[in-house]
């Protein structure tokens, strides 16, 4: 019998959404979506290590996550083990560089690596779509970065995924004001300016759409911008510079508070960069990924 590895260890992207439309609210109360997910360089770490028995979470980086029992790294484990029908043993060390509440999935990306280093950690006792359930069961966004692509179109609450081969890698500036928008507030916002009755214009896609930047650049918007920025108006500042800058693409990830630009060569993202950082925004560098970051094991 082969011996079983006693770490294993994965980036978790960050991700935007090159295209975020909010549909019609469902009757439970939540808005169904219909989104352009696309993975970023930009990543965590998450490491599992065989130990004493429960799950014990390890965080470094500065990032405040939240007591550990709700760490989506922790649900995770206790689900993942409860499937398998095992006690867990397990230490979860969980390197954070997305910036929490900034719309780049950092939490939902943490959940689902946490899933594949653990099952990586067991030799694979489940396959893709076990894993995909307990994403579902986990978080809306948790899904895509077990899809096993790097671009995905999303509906409902991101449960429901079509994975699109890979755009060619750009360049892409993240800044970040500093200042959290909470997901239900701007769902909220969203809810109090649409009332009761909005119905959204049914839209086609063609399938070539998707395949190269100058079209996706065409379809790029995002339904939360407006109300996100009556509350933090310096975000409206920020894409201004990096479109004056060249921006292929430059949107709000997600819900907020973080924004995004995609450039054509390294030397306009970093003239957006100087722009955006005088206007006193937190940069990272990043790139679009055309892969699914592997799962190492030791």
């Amino acid at each position: 019998m082969r011996a079983l590895p006693d770490a294993a260890e994965v980036p978790a992207p960050a991700k935007t959404n090159l295209f975020l439309r909010i549909l019609a609210r469902e009757e439970g109360g939540y808005h169904a979506l219909e989104t352009l997910f696309c993975a970023l360089s930009l990543a965590d770490t998450v490491a599992v290590r065989r130990g004493a028995p429960g799950v014990r979470l390890h965080e470094a980086g500065g990032v405040d996550t939240g007591p550990p029992e709700r760490n989506l790294c922790v649900r995770a484990a206790s689900r993942f083990y409860a499937v398998l029908g095992e006690a867990p043993a397990v230490d979860i060390h969980l390197t954070k560089h997305i910036p929490s509440a900034a719309g780049l999935g950092g939490g939902s990306s943490d959940c689902a690596a946490a899933l594949r280093a653990l099952n990586a950690l067991h030799d694979e006792p489940l396959d893709r779509a076990a894993l995909l359930q307990m994403a579902i069961e986990l978080g809306s966004d948790v899904p895509f970065f077990l899809c096993g692509s790097s671009l995905a179109l999303a509906w409902g609450r991101g449960e429901r995924l079509l994975a699109l081969p890979a755009l060619p890698p750009r360049p892409v500036l993240v800044a970040h004001p500093g200042v959290a928008m909470p997901t239900a507030d701007a769902f909220r916002r969203i809810a109090e300016r649409r009332g009761g009755g909005y119905v959204p214009q049914a839209r086609s896609i063609p399938a070539d759409a998707l395949r190269g930047w100058e079209s996706v650049a065409a379809l790029a918007e995002n339904d939360f911008e407006d109300v996100v920025m009556e509350e933090i108006p310096i975000l409206r500042d920020a894409l201004e510079a990096m479109r004056g800058a060249g921006a292929t693409v430059a949107r709000m990830a997600g819900s907020g508070s973080s924004v995004f630009g995609v450039f054509a060569d390294d030397p306009a993202r970093d003239a957006a960069a100087e722009r955006v950082r005088a206007l006193g925004m937190r940069c990272w560098d990043a790139r679009t990924l055309d892969e699914e970051p592997a799962v190492r094991v030791g």
